[in-house]
């Protein structure tokens, strides 16, 4: 497929100067910092984080700046850089019922213990541009403290469910070995360790296009929001020599439990079920969409009818990887003049014995 160019180097050199050149911009504007970038671009630098599968605010505004802004190339920037890292050790799972609690919301309940928590979000805002934030000196708005401090832990509102006997029940299944998709191939059929570690760095327009399809005729349920939360949860390992937990770093995380009905099975009695979606940093959008997309992709093992592109496990986990996807579609800049004037001479071809074709028909029609 692919044909090798000699020479040419010195018109790649510049292009790398070109693109340090519109990197920069008019060098009289003061440049942007990594920590302007993190600081400012926050939800640009959490999906970075999320898609690019490393938790470091640093690197990611550096692939940022680095991209331009592109949130797809740094995310490939991200990604390579993560191969070069050394794997030291494995984390504990983490307790997100132990997080400290910034934003928490439930659509089911309207009073629950804990409240509802609204936290930084546009979801109250006018989607009307704010020139105040082109001006410069200007002082912002700072936010009322809270009248009373948050409770430090916030129980989950699918757990009430689950007292109740109302939703599927969820138990460790007793997995010895959690499949790691960052050193093993993809396989199928997929277990749900595989697709929710594919899920959690996929492309987030793609899985917001699939989760969007099971809502609008493409999918059976109709979800309900159980519970998203936004915090800090923290990350413990175990070492050997120790042979107990320690924590070694506190990271942001955005949990999403989708409920969903189940009409029942000749197995199991009709109940809510639910779909999990968790990511780094503050990606709701995200986190939705992979819970919405994990509960379709559960069809299968709840005996529904696998109809739909969403419920396609196969389907789904081949086609979200924005690193791999863009890399098959860029590639067709890349030089295939080989392959095109084969494909050129074989057209040519097929229209010569076409028009033959075609002038020894109309021959014949005129003979009789």
């Amino acid at each position: 497929m692919y044909v090798a160019v000699k020479g040419g180097e010195q018109a790649i050199l510049n292009t790398h100067k070109l693109i340090s050149e519109t990197r920069r911009g008019d060098p009289a504007i003061a440049e942007l910092t990594l920590t302007q970038i993190s600081e400012q671009f926050g939800l640009a630098v959490d999906r970075v984080m999320a898609e690019g599968s490393v938790y470091d605010r640093q690197l990611a505004a550096l692939a940022l700046k680095q991209a331009q802004g592109d949130a797809m190339e740094a995310i490939f920037l991200l990604r390579a850089y993560r191969t070069t890292l050394p794997r030291i050790a494995m984390s504990e799972p983490i307790d997100t019922s132990r997080m400290t609690i910034r934003r928490r919301i439930s659509a089911t309940f309207k009073d629950l213990p804990g409240g509802q928590v609204l936290g930084p979000t546009y979801d109250y805002t006018h989607r009307l541009l704010d020139f105040a934030l082109a001006a410069d000196g200007i002082e912002r708005v700072q936010a009322a403290p809270a009248a009373e401090p948050l409770d430090q832990l916030v129980p989950r509102v699918v757990d009430f469910l689950g007292n109740e006997g109302v939703i599927q029940d969820e138990r460790d299944d007793g997995q010895d070995e959690v499949f790691d998709l960052t050193r093993q191939p993809m396989s199928f059929p997929a277990g749900r360790d595989q697709r929710l570690q594919n899920l959690a760095r996929a492309d987030e327009g793609f899985l917001l296009g699939l989760a969007y399809s099971t809502t609008r005729g493409y999918g059976y349920n109709h979800p309900f929001v159980g519970e998203l939360r936004l915090g800090e949860v923290t990350v413990e390992i175990v070492p050997e020599e120790l042979g107990f937990p320690i924590a070694v770093a506190d990271v942001t995380v955005t949990e999403c439990q989708m409920i969903n009905s189940f009409r029942g099975s000749a197995e199991q009695p009709p109940q809510f079920t639910r779909g999990y979606g968790l990511t780094f940093g503050h990606n709701e959008r995200k986190a939705m969409s992979m819970s919405l997309v994990d509960r379709a992709m559960r069809s299968r093992e709840l005996g529904e009818d696998v109809r739909h592109p969403a419920q396609d496990e196969e389907f789904v986990l081949s086609h979200t990887d924005n690193v791999e996807a863009n890399g098959l579609v860029t590639h067709y800049k890349l030089p295939h003049y080989v392959d095109f004037q084969a494909e050129l001479q074989l057209v040519r071809q097929l229209q010569t014995e076409y028009e033959a074709a075609r002038a020894a028909a109309q021959s014949k029609e005129a003979a009789e």
